[in-house]
């Protein structure tokens, strides 16, 4: 049950995968004296050294950059590369190795409905359970297919209780203390997610007021949720304030903000009351009503399942996950990686910090990171160890085709008609924080890892008592760095090709 399609793979990136992708040193050797061999004219002509490019980018912080040549192992190039930055969301890439490596890429994630007593005439004398397995990528839609399941059975009447349990991973109220807390980004973490545990609020004017609505959207289904309640205040700032009030969560959102009508994704903070009560609506548009959803301990033994859902393989999760960026995904699947290796972790940071004992051990790279998403703005890691992470043996035959493509443009933002390498890699975009990280094939057939990290973390610091989603400077300093990125990948297509 996908909220995404996928299309397929082409032919001529999918032949990367094997040869040199898998047979990587686990370190790079020194800097080569030579990078391009003596009568091997480059493609093009050899574009302004790397110290150049990063100097004609006028951007200000400071930017790391490793490349690895993953047939021998040399470092090729490299500016700054032992300088830490935060990686963003390129630390999705080690959450996707961590997890894939304790989990396997054929694991599924099950949501289940366990029956607690007799069942008599379609009536259960005795309480529903609405058990997640912490299926990052539950969705309403696939909820509604549960909920179609469960009628299906001739249930008719609950005499219980409905009890919704996510203790399938450890549960914590958002992944980033340090974000604004009505970013839909930064959403609580449990075992029983919906809808990447947001809810969708939609207003529209009704004379002097708006009228709102909340409810956990699907395509085809839009139950409503009473987790949380949205007000709306008579201000100009802060846009949104967020409290909780007797287990709910109550946002208020300034009237000047708010236009003619519009519509946004807000956190939730309590996911499984807030699937439970979804599944409970569902149920109820197909004419089982249920009792109200409450959050419930594990299921007794005595349980038995009615019904079942499970989620699509890890590897096309982890394939999602990368493709789109998103963090709850990242930290639910980290969390399930900690769990098959030791004990429940008291925090993300605590389950992080094993993962980057993990790399460690097996690849020789460094990381300090406080989360498995990379939203955390404390995380630390540098470009010279990401790049040793990234041609580690092993890694790039299991990394690499799970990576988006990457176009490689001109200055106008143009597809480039001939680029000089295919790139896969993962982006990572915090304020004031850009970076790219992957695999390329140069035009001539050579396979490199790289990493480039840029931050700025002095405007970072000025920026976080901001109200704003994206503060002043912030987008053009991002496209600075990306339009970097874009000449530093390119320059190596040419000079390494």
């Amino acid at each position: 049950m996908r909220l995404t399609r996928r299309a397929a793979l082409g032919a001529g990136l999918a032949a990367l995968a094997g040869g040199a992708w898998g047979q990587a040193r686990p370190l790079p050797r020194p800097l080569p004296a030579a990078p391009i061999p003596l009568g091997r004219p480059p493609l093009r002509p050899v574009p302004p050294s790397l110290a150049e490019a990063v100097r004609a980018a006028g951007l200000a912080g400071r930017v790391g950059v490793a490349v690895v040549d993953l047939d021998g192992g040399d470092l090729l190039d490299s500016l700054d590369a032992s300088v830490p930055h935060p990686p963003a969301s390129v630390a999705k890439s080690v959450t996707a190795l961590w997890a894939l490596d304790a989990l396997g890429e054929d694991r599924r994630f099950a949501t289940r409905v366990l029956l607690d007593g007799a069942v008599r005439d379609g009536v259960l004398d005795g309480d529903l359970y609405l058990a997640g397995g912490g299926d990052p990528t539950l969705v309403t839609d696939a909820l509604a297919t549960l909920a179609d399941a469960l009628v299906a059975t001739g249930l008719r009447e609950v005499r219980g209780r409905l009890l919704a349990w996510g203790g399938a991973v450890p549960e914590f109220p958002q992944i980033a203390p340090d974000q604004l807390p009505h970013l839909g980004y930064n959403p609580a973490v449990g075992g029983l997610c919906l809808n990447f545990n947001r809810v969708f609020v939609e207003w529209a004017r009704a004379g002097a007021d708006y009228r709102l609505t909340l409810d956990a959207r699907g395509d085809d289904n839009r139950p409503e949720v009473g987790v949380a309640r949205v007000l709306v205040a008579d201000r100009e700032a802060p846009v949104w304030t967020y409290a909780e009030e007797g287990g709910v969560d109550v946002w208020t959102v300034a009237r000047g903000a708010l236009g003619e009508a519009g519509s946004r994704w807000l956190p939730v903070r309590r996911p499984a009351l807030h699937a439970g009560q979804a599944f409970a609506a569902l149920c109820a548009a197909r004419g089982l009503s249920l009792p109200p959803a409450e959050e419930g301990p594990a299921p007794p033994p005595s349980a038995r399942e009615a019904a079942r859902l499970e989620s699509e393989p890890l590897a096309d999760i982890v394939r999602d996950m990368l493709r789109y960026s998103t963090n709850l995904t990242a930290e639910v699947l980290g969390l399930h990686a900690s769990l098959a290796r030791g004990p429940a972790p008291a925090s993300l940071a605590q389950s992080a910090r094993r993962m980057d004992e993990w790399v460690e051990e097996t690849t020789g790279a460094r990381a300090d990171l406080v989360d498995h998403s990379g939203l955390g703005g404390a995380s630390r890691v540098t470009a010279l160890d990401l790049a040793v992470m990234l041609a580690a043996r092993g890694t790039p035959g299991r990394l690499r085709l799970l990576l988006k493509d990457i176009e490689l443009t001109d200055e106008k933002g143009d597809e480039l008609a001939a680029p000089p390498a295919l790139v896969r890699a993962k982006t990572g975009t915090l304020n004031f924080v850009s970076c790219l990280a992957g695999y390329m094939r140069t035009i001539g057939g050579r396979d490199l890892a790289f990493a480039i990290l840029a931050s700025d973390l002095d405007q970072r610091a000025e920026a976080a008592g901001s109200d704003e989603d994206i503060p002043e400077g912030a987008q053009e300093w991002t496209e600075r760095a990306r339009r970097l990125q874009q000449v530093l990948v390119q320059r190596w297509g040419a000079t390494y090709g």
